[in-house]
């Protein structure tokens, strides 16, 4: 185990604790490390200590030489191929490829408490389970949902029938494995309702209390969008200081911008939501068992310029067998892929802008605290949601 206390500073990164009292640094820091332990992680670990403006802090770090061995330019989707994870077949791993992703960040991920580190490790695991179960319908102007666990108005959205169990309600949704049916989402919505699983489950965990106010908001009315954003995420990154290309942590949201400006304007074509799985995987909502990597997903993302076509109302569509056929043609010629991923891992331009940007975000985004006495939400009841 390396226990060695260093100074450690501010830009490294990696897992931040707090600590209101400074005589109880000791005891957050042996909990954090046994927990590390368990997983047997601890040895690869840096730990220091700081003071700021707030009280104290602890900073957890994946030792250099195994991040630069690991993670070389902060790339964690080698991950799992580099230590021999198994995050399918091992829930251990799974928890092991989150921290080290957090511990090997450029930027640091900030914890009030031990309670809530563990409850976001959770958290992002249950995300990554829901969203390899999530198979939908794509469908950006009809939503459907099963009838018996929820209702519709515009003023509302989609709410729960009295007496329906939000977990299994959004499980009988989003995984045809509960419901024997694909539901209608664009990509947006359906990234919302994993999300809101994943948070639920661990809620019931944790706070109950919490749980019970969530249950009962989505009874009144549904919280999406700008406010869902608000209310249930934290965003890391931004253009000005933006992530490094490959750098994702398990459970994080992030969207792909389609950077071709004719065929961004199909709706449900500006861009792409998903998860990133771990593993060097990225979700694929819409065709089972076929999830994404870094690649492919640039490849497609790129033809969408090539099966845009105008409907018979006038609208521009996008033609997804087309798609399909030139992704297929073009995963087989090498030379072909290095020069769709020159164009596409760019980082992305701001929104209306179109000239030489690429596909990838500069943030990306994970659940706020949830923990009794820590938790950072706050729901609306019944007020009205804020305008987009």
């Amino acid at each position: 185990m390396n226990e060695a206390t260093q100074p450690v500073a501010p830009s490294l990164g990696g897992i931040q604790l707090h600590c209101d009292a400074p005589h109880e640094l000791d005891t957050l820091q042996e909990s954090f490390l046994r927990y590390l332990k368990a997983l047997d992680l601890d040895r690869y670990v840096q730990v220091g200590r700081e003071a700021g403006e707030r009280g104290r802090y602890l900073r957890f770090r994946l030792d250099e030489s195994y991040a630069r061995d690991w993670t070389p330019d902060f790339d964690t989707t080698q991950l799992c191929r580099k230590l021999g994870l198994d995050t399918q077949g091992k829930p251990d791993d799974l928890e092991r490829e989150i921290l080290l992703a957090m511990l090997a960040g450029p930027i640091a991920f900030p914890f009030p408490s031990y309670e809530e580190l563990v409850s976001g490790v959770r958290i992002r695991a249950n995300i990554v389970e829901g969203g390899r179960k999530t198979v939908l319908a794509f469908d950006t102007e009809h939503a459907e949902r099963p009838k018996e666990c929820w209702e519709y108005s515009e003023q509302r959205g989609f709410t729960l029938r009295p007496g329906q169990s939000l977990i299994a309600s959004l499980e009988k949704t989003t995984q045809p494995g509960s419901s024997g049916k694909l539901y209608s989402f664009s990509c947006y919505r359906a990234t919302e309702y994993v999300m809101l699983l994943g948070i639920a489950r661990e809620l019931a965990n944790c706070n109950p209390p919490l749980m019970s106010r969530l249950q009962e908001q989505w009874g009144i009315r549904a919280i999406m969008s700008g406010e869902f954003h608000d209310i249930f995420l934290h965003e890391y990154g931004s253009l000005s200081d933006p992530l490094p290309f490959k750098y994702y942590v398990p459970g994080d949201r992030l969207w792909f911008r389609n950077p071709d400006e004719h065929s961004s304007n199909v709706e449900g074509y500006e861009g792409s939501w998903v998860f990133y799985l771990g593993d060097g995987l990225f979700t694929n909502f819409w065709k089972p068992g076929q999830h994404y990597t870094l690649t492919s997903k640039c490849v497609e993302l790129f033809h969408w310029r090539n099966g845009v076509y105008r409907g018979q109302d006038g609208k521009l569509q996008i033609d997804e067998d087309v798609v399909d056929e030139r992704v297929r043609q073009s995963l087989r010629d090498p030379a072909e892929v290095a020069a769709i991923l020159e164009k596409m891992m760019r980082l992305r331009e701001p929104a209306g802008v179109y000239v030489d940007g690429g596909c990838v975000d500069a943030t990306r985004e994970y659940v706020r605290c949830v923990c009794p006495g820590t938790n950072a939400m706050v729901f609306p009841g019944n007020a009205p949601p804020p305008p987009d």
